[in-house]
């Protein structure tokens, strides 16, 4: 299934996306996409219904994907090849550092540049979404824990995240620094995904263009790892790193500025698309 959320920033309707394309509107079904709708029980509830038979919405705006989300997490340098280009060391442990939530946004809401910055970035990246409760899982039973998957871009400012001392959350957590859908593609229309192709285009002109396969850490380790340090909640958010490509590892760097378009999107979740505005 396909699970979204349509409409004002705010007033977001929970909907599926029917195989015909039209976004069918679930809200007579479910409050939201979000806590119990997100477990097994929850899910299967909706996969019983007839798409076609619920009401269709007009998709003026899509929403982020998931709603309820109490921790936005993310891994950084989780792709070997992207390792390389920051001229960093594969980590021995994956690095672990969180965005602030008022940085969740639609996937094609523009992204504000914000006041004083100057090394505005992009990162495209799987992002997985917690279903039930995970304390201390193993790696084994790791996938059992995930809803689905979704695109994420992990918007950077990379002055604020390397410049300005102390932990990298500044420079992640601007205001609509993490765009997050177009979709929840549950967990059982992904068959592998550690082999899903992705790519990010600014004004048309590809940047990235990896696949998970050069993940280091997978899916299912990173689930495990977290959950060993804290309780993942359902509708929680962990995007787990970007191949190679970002602005900071051009020669020269070459970083976002007004009027710039981003495209991007990965095999079988859908793509996003975000214009740079002013702040």
């Amino acid at each position: 299934m396909k699970l979204m959320r349509v409409g004002p920033q705010g007033a977001e309707k929970p909907a599926i996306l029917a195989e015909d394309g039209s976004i069918r509107d679930l809200s007579g079904v479910v409050e939201d996409i979000k806590g119990d709708v997100l477990s097994p029980e929850g899910l299967a509830k909706i996969a019983a219904l007839d798409p076609m038979s619920l009401p269709e919405l007009a998709a003026d705006r899509i929403g982020p994907c998931v709603a309820g989300t109490t921790k936005f997490l993310c891994i950084g340098l989780n792709y070997a090849d992207h390792a390389e280009e920051a001229g960093m060391q594969v980590p021995p442990e994956p690095v672990l550092f969180l965005k602030g939530l008022t940085a969740i946004c639609g996937p094609n809401d523009a992204t504000p540049l914000p006041r004083g910055s100057e090394k505005l970035d992009w990162e495209v990246e799987l992002a997985v979404i917690i279903g039930k409760p995970a304390k201390y899982v193993s790696e084994a039973e790791a996938l059992d824990y995930v809803a689905g998957y979704a695109v994420s871009n992990d918007v950077s400012e990379r002055a604020y995240q390397t410049e300005r001392a102390g932990q990298w959350t500044k420079g992640k957590s601007c205001d609509n620094f993490a765009p997050l859908g177009p979709w929840l593609v549950t967990r059982d229309e992904v068959a592998d995904p550690q082999a899903l192709k992705m790519w990010l285009t600014v004004n048309g002109e590809t940047m990235q263009d990896g696949a998970t396969t050069t993940m280091v850490y997978g899916v299912a380790h990173v689930v495990s790892y977290l959950s060993q340090f804290m309780t993942l909640m359902p509708g929680d958010v962990i995007s787990t790193g970007t191949p190679p490509g970002v602005g900071m590892g051009m020669k020269p760097p070459r970083y976002l500025k007004v009027g710039d378009v981003v495209e991007l999107g990965i095999e079988g979740l859908g793509q996003q698309r975000q214009e740079i505005i002013a702040d």
